[in-house]
């Protein structure tokens, strides 16, 4: 029972090795596309995790903020910290001195950059997803076109046979690249609804700080005229 258990791995194994072999030149880019794929799939899982990119202790310094309140124990917790929630939120504080608009304008700016930096490995699925079956199909056809070249060099049931397996072996190269652009596809998609959820997240966040920080502020446009500026009343001409 033990001998056969530690027979199973190997055979494995070796039944991997020939489905690889027989696949053709066109299953080493699809094995160079699973392994990115792998590696990227475990980096992303890495980096956009909820904790890393909105870290509970700033979410809830910014919901325990009092309108018109002061923002110097949110400055001292972001000042340190690399989380993408955290640079938003420094840029809101480093600009409390601008109006209003011009802090909301530097702040979406900054959230598109957090944004692109959070999808930063996602395109690498993307295009997987997109390219595996194409050198899948690639790999079939000129695994088929190599059968039907030696198509009536031989004769009888030993041709038959051969082109029936030349075909098997052919198609070994579509299977492999279907499941690499399965898992890619999975992948992204899940990663970026993630993504979506998180940047919304910030939004929602980064908004309810910069109106408890100008809550109380006059923005200029708001401002009475000033009495200067009022036009004095015409005086009746002198007789």
């Amino acid at each position: 029972m033990i001998a056969l258990l530690a027979l199973q791995p190997t055979e494995t194994f070796h039944t991997m090795v020939s489905f690889f072999t027989k696949g053709g030149l066109f299953m080493w880019p699809l094995l160079l596309a699973s392994i990115v794929t792998g590696t990227t799939i475990v980096l992303s899982a890495l980096t956009l995790r909820e904790k890393k990119v909105l870290p509970l202790v700033i979410e809830s310094e910014i919901e325990r903020l009092v309108p018109g309140g002061s923002a110097e124990r949110l400055l001292r917790i972001v000042t340190d910290d690399q989380s993408s929630l955290a640079r938003v939120v420094r840029v809101a504080l480093h600009h409390l001195r601008w109006p209003r608009a011009e802090n909301i304008e530097s702040v979406q700016t900054r959230a598109r950059r957090e944004l692109v930096r959070l999808e930063r490995g996602l395109i690498v699925l993307e295009v997987v997803t997109g390219i595996a079956p194409l050198i899948g199909l690639i790999g079939t056809v000129s695994g088929l076109v190599h059968v039907f070249s030696g198509l009536g060099l031989s004769s009888g049931a030993s041709d038959t046979k051969g082109v029936a397996l030349g075909i098997s072996e052919a198609l070994n190269c579509t299977i492999f690249g279907l499941s690499i652009a399965v898992p890619a596809l999975i992948s992204f998609s899940y990663f970026s609804k993630k993504v979506e959820v998180m940047s919304v997240e910030i939004e929602s966040l980064v908004s309810d700080l910069i109106a408890k920080i100008y809550y109380g502020r006059v923005s200029r446009e708001e401002m009475p005229a000033s009495r200067s500026t009022v036009p004095a009343p015409a005086r009746a001409p002198v007789a």
